[in-house]
């Protein structure tokens, strides 16, 4: 089992930044693809970013490509998600998730919340315009 421990959310205005933290406790996260979804209140959960297991390659929605980078510390024991030029659309629950497996790949399989094995709580981020 892997407990997965998000931070980092909060309440920024319009046009800033943000970044997410996403930890196993005492475990790395290098055997895991990793992904982020977020929650709108009233809305279904949806797909912002991944990361791949081995390759390093990086996914992103339509909504929030150009503004959101995930990536690892160099130790893997730690996934991030940094939000910039936010908008008042980036409302919601975010939460990461780990994948196990090491057949999926490509956005398709990675934008689907399906795909993930373990999921943290979720971290509130609210952005105010």
């Amino acid at each position: 089992q892997v407990r997965l421990v998000e931070s980092g959310g909060g309440l920024v205005q319009a046009g800033g930044s943000l970044r997410l933290s996403c930890a196993a406790s005492g475990r790395t996260l290098g055997n895991y693809a990793m992904g982020w979804f977020r929650q709108a209140p009233g809305k279904e959960r949806e797909f912002a970013a991944a990361l791949s297991r081995s390759t390093g390659s990086t996914y992103y929605s339509d909504s929030v490509k150009g503004r959101f980078t995930i990536s690892r510390d160099n130790a893997r024991y730690t996934v991030y998600l940094h939000m910039n030029s936010l908008k008042p659309e980036d409302t919601a629950l975010y939460y990461c998730a780990a994948d196990r497996s090491i057949g999926g790949s490509g956005a398709s399989y990675y934008s689907r919340p399906t795909a993930y094995d373990y999921w943290g709580q979720g971290t509130q981020v609210t952005v105010s315009s």
